[in-house]
């Protein structure tokens, strides 16, 4: 069993045991399973950036064995530049997931912290799964644990959430499977994602399939205009369910776009770029706007993580490496800072069981702490240099000056709208004077919370003040998707 496989299975195995055994009133040996389990499989994830070849666009750590011999299914996982981060980061916000829930959840604690370990497993089989059938198994398999996630833990609505994320994402992956068995039989019966890169399709076909994996990914992002299920979702779901889905279930359509969308389809990628750069300008714009209109911080988030992907997409359809470097930064930095966001609003909603901006106001007067932790985020997620926040959009803006200076106009008008929305929920919620009881009565993080939002922030300012471990991985990788892309399967 390589790293990739430990990965995956010892937090799903982890997870089913306590799904199993544990029961309420061994709530705290539950815990400290569930901790440990997150904190092996992080440190199994971890060999896989130290031991990186960064000259290669080749897979790595690959595991091939034959899994459904008669349909040639393999069990083939790998990793290149453009997916090796996101295990690690998957595994990482699962860690900070069950420390955020250690006093927080005391109901079906064996099944909450069972859920979020299966699905960590899951997502980092999406990540490194290379065959088509596999790759399907995993992202269809982790709607499950976040479909019970919202609708056993979340709030009062968590029922029709639930229904709506489910369907949503469901209705959206079921072309998906078409093109898979398309290409699967165009290719002489093989799922090997790789081996369909090569394969010389015409430019209707390569639309028809586009259409199938854009509808797949695009819901997942999600991209206007089927995003509604996100706010919802969001809204509903407990803070862990919030952080997750933000973290790294947006991530798992982006991924899509560059290992189905862009190498099997490169002509209709072309053909079709403007469609996806106008859909991408809308999220930043419409949605930026819409998040300035917002009463509740969750819903406010939610908002700003759809814009944030906006930008993701847009990067990919330039063809620039820059811009595409640019929005894999960005995936990975909004997965730190979306995550910390969810963290902060869930710290609050503990102690006063509001997420409404008007329940608060001059929380730093009584939670000192934890308002430096928040308002640093929140300057992340304005793009403040320094921060992660910064160095994806920044990458992205430059690139595409290079491409058009319109779109790159457009697109920066981001941090205008994101300086704004997010500017003005921390002035009504954590600065001015004492706003009622409620806040008067606040106690300051405690070292559980302390630390979980310490490591996050760690993680922000890493990637803001040196960013090279991450661009150095990804960018042979992504000169090779290029030029792969570049030259046309129909000459």
């Amino acid at each position: 069993m390589g790293l990739l496989s430990l990965a995956i299975w010892l937090p799903i195995f982890a997870g089913i045991v306590l799904l199993a055994v544990g029961r309420d009133e061994h709530a705290g040996t539950v815990r400290w399973v569930a901790l440990g389990a997150a904190l092996a499989s992080f440190l199994v994830t971890l060999p896989l950036i130290t031991g990186f070849d960064n000259s290669t666009a080749a897979m790595q750590f690959q595991e091939n064995m034959p899994w459904i011999e008669r349909f040639n299914v393999h069990y083939h996982l790998g990793v290149d530049g453009i997916a090796v981060w996101f295990p690690v980061l998957t595994a990482f916000i699962t860690l900070i997931v069950v420390i955020s829930a250690w006093e927080v959840v005391t109901d079906r604690v064996n099944q909450y912290m069972g859920a979020f370990l299966i699905l960590s497993g899951l997502m980092v089989g999406v990540f490194s799964a290379l065959d088509g059938l596999l790759f399907y198994v995993f992202f269809e398999a982790t709607l499950i644990p976040m479909y019970i996630i919202i609708g056993v833990w979340g709030g009062p609505r968590r029922v029709y959430a639930a229904f709506k994320f489910f369907l949503y994402t469901l209705a959206g992956s079921l072309l998906m499977l078409v093109a898979l068995i398309y290409l699967y039989y165009k290719s002489g019966g093989s799922f090997d994602i790789l081996a369909w890169h090569k394969l010389p399709l015409p430019l209707h076909t390569q639309t028809l399939l586009f259409f199938a994996f854009f509808l797949a990914f695009a819901v997942k992002v999600p991209m206007w205009p089927v995003h509604t299920w996100l706010p919802d979702a969001h809204v509903e779901a407990p803070t862990g369910g919030s952080v997750v889905l933000a973290a790294i279930m947006l991530k798992l359509g982006a991924y899509g776009f560059l290992r189905f969308s862009l190498p099997i389809a490169p002509d209709a990628s072309h053909h079709w770029a403007w469609f996806i750069v106008a859909l991408s300008l809308i999220a930043v714009l419409y949605i930026g706007l819409v998040a300035l209109v917002q009463q509740d911080m969750k819903k406010l988030v939610a908002y700003s993580s759809i814009a944030h992907m906006g930008f993701v997409t847009l990067g990919f359809f330039l063809f620039n490496e820059l811009t595409v470097s640019g929005g894999i930064v960005q995936m990975i930095s909004h997965g730190f800072i979306s995550g910390a966001m969810f963290l902060c609003i869930g710290v609050l909603y503990d102690r006063v069981h509001s997420r409404e901006i008007a329940s608060y106001g001059g929380v730093a007067n009584t939670m000192p702490k934890f308002a430096a932790f928040a308002v640093f985020f929140a300057m992340a997620n304005c793009g403040l240099p320094g921060t992660s926040g910064f160095v994806g959009e920044w990458m992205v803006i430059i690139g595409t000056v290079k491409v058009n200076f319109w779109i790159a106009a457009l697109s920066a008008t981001t941090l205008v709208f994101g300086a704004a929305y997010t500017l003005w929920m921390v002035k009504r919620v954590y600065f001015g004077a004492i706003a009622n009881d409620h806040v008067e009565d606040l106690t300051d993080i405690n070292e559980r919370e302390f630390t979980m939002l310490a490591l996050l922030a760690v993680a922000v300012l890493w990637m803001g003040v040196y960013p090279k471990p991450f661009t150095d991985v990804m960018h042979v990788s992504v000169t090779e998707l290029l030029k792969h892309v570049a030259q046309s399967k129909l000459n």
